[in-house]
């Protein structure tokens, strides 16, 4: 057996990342996640570690940073996203899939925080239960998702999102 390391490595030309989000809608409301330092909201989720099924990335993910059980539905899409991180460019690879909460202590509504670690560091993660309908009025990261979610698929969507 192997010890579980993300899929995020840095060259000399920038950084890559290998990530999975879960899209979880109840009753009207999306979960979303921020910091206090970034009113933008992004999905929950968090890097693939290699040897690990983007499956098994996203139970454990939701498990360690909210205590919820899941269950992963459908691939609703496949991102390729370009942004600064650390002062470098990154290439993230991101694969959302719908999910369902099947336990655990998540709140069902409004807001609620959790601790996350990476690269080293520890910090609080706020997650909000965010009415689909007000999304067009949310700074959401990737902003392709709002029209994802406003208009549903009948398939998986790729997309390319450039910051840089």
């Amino acid at each position: 057996m192997f010890a579980m390391r993300d899929i995020l490595f840095t060259t000399d030309e920038g950084i890559f990342s290998y990530r999975v989000a879960g899209v979880c809608v109840h009753d009207g409301y999306v979960l979303l996640q921020n910091t206090d330092s970034d009113p933008g909201y992004a999905f929950p989720g968090g890097h693939v570690a290699f040897g690990e099924t983007n499956e098994e990335a996203l139970v454990r993910e939701f498990y360690e940073e909210i205590g919820a059980r899941i269950k992963v539905g459908a691939l609703l899409s496949a991102a390729e996203i370009f942004f600064p991180w650390n002062g470098k460019p990154c290439q993230q690879i991101y694969l959302y899939y719908n999910i369902e909460l099947i336990g655990g202590d998540v709140p069902g509504s409004g807001s609620f925080k959790a601790r996350e670690q990476i690269e080293g560091r520890e910090f609080d993660i706020l997650y909000h239960w965010v009415p689909i309908d007000s999304l067009d009025k949310a700074e959401l990261y990737p902003p392709q998702m709002k029209k994802l979610l406003s208009d549903g698929t009948d398939g998986a969507v790729h997309f390319v999102y450039k910051e840089v």
